[in-house]
């Protein structure tokens, strides 16, 4: 008898384990997961544009009268790292956009932001001011270089898209 009881405990523990791993499986393929990324979240960026225009030596730049489609992702100011202003965006396709702003040396923060993206030859009017267009294997650029700091507006989105972000850029 008690060679027998043994058999069956196997046994039933055997089975015990095929009916949860049935049962894992009838969850794993019919319960809906979401794969998908968790929306990005938009930032109010109000109090840090009042902040860097107090503190900073330039003209800090920031859009005015953009789409709501274009959500604000990130913000700061690091007045000790040369006066860098960063605002970063989504445009109403996803892209990423990113104002830039600083009093570093030129070709350090345009080759920092842009992520290595190369000077072409199109100059390009936005208002009163000459942007130059810089191409790159990850973003695209437009670059303002003024007296005392220099502007890029850089990102993955289209440069029309990059164009209307600068287009929109106010110093008051």
């Amino acid at each position: 008898m008690a060679g027998r009881k043994g058999k069956q405990s196997v046994r039933d523990m055997v089975l015990s384990l095929g009916l949860i791993g049935i049962v894992a499986g009838f969850i794993y393929v019919f319960i809906p997961k979401d794969d998908s990324e968790p929306p990005l979240e938009r930032v109010d960026y109000r109090v840090e544009l009042l902040t860097a225009r107090r503190a900073a030596t330039y003209p800090v730049a920031a859009p005015e009268g953009l789409p709501t489609e274009w959500k604000a992702t990130s913000v700061r100011f690091r007045g000790a790292d040369f006066d860098a202003w960063h605002l970063g965006f989504h445009d109403p396709d996803g892209e990423y956009v990113a104002i830039e702003q600083s009093t570093q040396k030129p070709v350090t923060f345009i080759g920092d932001t842009t992520q290595g993206a190369e000077e072409t030859n199109v100059t390009q009017r936005i208002g009163e001011k000459s942007w130059k267009r810089y191409k790159g294997e990850k973003y695209d650029a437009l670059v303002l270089r003024e007296k005392n700091s220099t502007t890029v507006v850089t990102g993955t989105a289209s440069f029309a898209k990059l164009t209307k972000m600068a287009e929109s850029l106010r110093t008051s």
